[in-house]
């Protein structure tokens, strides 16, 4: 089963630059793709300030939710709900729409997070849903993936965009000194900004969602 992603852009409303939120969103998901290509349909705006994509694997859109959040500057966020589950599309005289219970388990996951992120969880930033009917192996892999995001967007959405910018660089495997050189710090400085914001457990975590 596939992994289906709605994204929408937190504040968009109160965003002074919408335009350029945009933009940056857009940029971001390119580099991703580039950087580190996964999707079978990347990230692409559709209504307002939402964003679908289809990833082959939820480990595979995990990883690409992980690193478009570090790529996006200060300022820009969003809200990922995953849906594990089969999609389709409907014939329509304006273009295909997608739909299927993937489709409708993301919409689930996306309004979960809502409702949760104004109370008990104001640093979650994804929620994954199982879709209607899916077996338990399924169910299980979902909660506990949602056990792991949970934790990991504390300390991603707690970093500074620098510090973001550095994990993104180690979860490609980047040296730290060819870190530095791109930042004009010192090695030592980076080293500290990584183990200061708990950077070793986010790009431990990567790579054991990317494929070996």
């Amino acid at each position: 089963m596939v992994a289906a992603i709605t994204a929408d852009i937190i504040g968009s409303r109160e965003l002074e630059d919408r335009a350029a939120a945009q933009t940056a969103i857009e940029q971001a998901v390119a580099r991703v793709e580039a950087d580190a290509p996964s999707a079978v349909r990347p990230l692409t705006a559709t209504v307002g300030d939402e964003l679908q994509g289809v990833y082959p694997t939820l480990e595979a859109g995990l990883a690409a939710v992980l690193l478009l959040r570090l790529a996006l500057p200060d300022g820009v966020d969003c809200r990922f709900g995953i849906g594990v589950g089969e999609i389709g599309t409907v014939p329509s005289a304006s273009g295909d729409i997608a739909e299927g219970p993937g489709w409708w388990a993301a919409r689930e996951a996306i309004d979960a997070l809502h409702a949760r992120q104004v109370r008990a969880m104001p640093h979650a930033r994804t929620w994954i849903a199982a879709a209607p009917g899916a077996d338990e192996p399924i169910r299980d892999a979902v909660r506990l993936a949602n056990a792991y995001v949970w934790a990991r967007d504390e300390l991603v959405t707690a970093m500074s965009a620098r510090t973001r910018r550095l994990v993104y660089g180690r979860c490609l495997g980047h040296p730290q000194r060819r870190l530095a050189q791109q930042e004009g710090i010192t090695q030592s400085a980076v080293s500290q900004a990584l183990t200061s914001a708990g950077a070793s457990v986010v790009v431990a975590g990567y790579l054991q969602l990317r494929p070996k």
